[in-house]
């Protein structure tokens, strides 16, 4: 059995991984080999392998797949078991994976990733804000004392207006926070609206006063990158940063912290990124691969301890003491996951700097929000459609109004197209 796995920005769960797949094949009689590739890579080589029709048994993706459900099982079986065993899964994490048009689970999810905003607490502090931004206008004006108080900050703020996840993440966030989004709950695209417009505008005094144009170039690494080298005071971000800096032992380590979702004029949520398995209609061993993804879900403590609590469960449940009763379980794994927030077992100073992240399912929702996460949401975050329209306005080759503009037909035609296919509902855009 084939599996393609991303490279984990937490090497740690790496190494765990590859050994307990192994193992279990092991165990079975089965050769299993685990492939690793780069989260830049996973949709281009996805769709190498629909068009040969061959490739891996498992195929991970970092976001929800939906643009691929036509290539995909349907995984209800394997979700049904789950929840028997474990418990219901986050709502988020439903909407990520499951197509109510088609009443289809295209993927499976065994973690969701967070997305805190990370800052420098000593460079936050000098200018006069310790606990770090709550709003996003906290962002513009603080960012502004930063950069004159710390010149050698390159990057005062660093979001990324640039074609990787992380700034696909984070724009939502700030759109969201206008009350803006990409489609309403029932599917139809709505991006060119006055909220949208003033998100946009938000984002190019953001960039124009606190940025630079480092940030449209960014790969996913890059905000890592520029916190731990304090060339940024603050970034949106999984907690792979700071689990980087700790590995490598370096001073600012100590100096990272954490915030929940900024709030807007009009709310305060960012993505929760649920990432997923599919099984392709061409899998050689689709019921090994449905009888592995069960077996990682059995061993999910040692999952998300093995990443360093950078995954978290997408059933609850999965994480809770084996010798509790079903439906206790959900309870009973978020009290684990709280406790090890609480006081983090890999040594943070302090031990509960991670205590924001126990609330994270209040201010995390899905890509798609407030609608499901559908095919045309997916191929819109995998064709970067919204960094590229914070770009063009933030250049300046196109007022943010000509960019919402612009982002709302492409958004409109992704729409039509998987309409047709009968994959996506709405239908009056505006």
């Amino acid at each position: 059995m084939r599996i393609l796995a991303v490279s984990h920005f937490v090497p740690s769960f790496d190494a765990w991984f590859d050994p307990f797949a192994e193992r279990w094949g092991r165990e079975r009689g089965v050769q299993v080999v685990v492939d690793h590739i780069s989260t830049a890579e996973l949709v281009p080589r996805a769709t190498a392998e629909v068009a040969a029709q061959q490739g891996h048994d498992l195929y991970f993706f970092d976001t929800a797949p939906s643009a691929f459900e036509p290539h995909v099982l349907d995984l209800r079986d394997v979700h049904q078991e789950a929840e028997r065993r474990f418990g219901p899964m986050l709502p988020l994490v439903r909407r990520s994976v499951y197509n109510p048009n088609t009443r289809k689970f295209f993927g499976f999810s065994d973690r969701w990733i967070l997305f805190p905003g990370n800052y420098l607490r000593s460079v936050w502090s000098a200018a006069g804000m310790p606990g770090g931004p709550s709003t996003w206008e906290d962002l513009l004006r603080v960012g502004n004392e930063i950069k004159r108080r710390f010149p050698e900050i390159q990057i005062p703020v660093g979001i990324g207006f640039s074609q990787d996840l992380d700034s696909n993440m984070a724009v939502r966030a700030l759109l969201w926070s206008f009350g803006a989004s990409v489609q309403d709950a029932q599917e139809n695209v709505v991006l060119n609206s006055e909220q949208t417009v003033r998100a946009v505008e938000f984002g190019v005094r953001l960039f124009r006063e606190v940025m630079n144009p480092a940030v449209l170039s960014w790969n996913a690494a890059s905000n890592n990158q520029a916190l731990n080298a304090r060339q940024t005071s603050f970034i949106i971000n999984p907690i792979s940063a700071y689990r980087t800096a700790q590995a490598n032992r370096l001073p600012v380590a100590d100096d990272i912290f954490f915030t929940g979702a900024l709030r807007g004029p009009r709310g305060r949520w960012v993505p929760g990124q649920a990432a997923a398995w599919v099984i392709w209609r061409f899998a050689r061993s689709p019921d090994l691969a449905k009888e592995f993804l069960l077996a990682l879900l059995d061993s999910y403590r040692d999952a998300v301890l093995a990443s360093r609590l950078y995954n978290f469960p997408s059933y609850p449940g999965s994480v809770a003491d084996a010798r509790a009763p079903v439906a206790e379980k959900p309870d009973a794994g978020r009290r684990w996951l709280r406790a090890a927030v609480l006081r983090d077992p890999f040594e943070s100073n302090p031990a509960d700097k991670l205590r924001v992240l126990a609330e994270a399912e209040t201010w995390s929702t899905n890509v798609g929000y407030p609608g499901p996460a559908n095919p045309a949401e997916g191929e819109i975050l995998d064709t970067f459609v919204l960094p590229d329209m914070f770009a063009r306005a933030a250049t300046g080759r196109t007022t943010p109004r000509e960019a919402v503009e612009e982002a709302h037909r492409r958004c409109v035609e992704i729409f039509r197209k998987w309409r047709a296919q009968g994959l996506v509902g709405g239908g009056r855009d505006r």
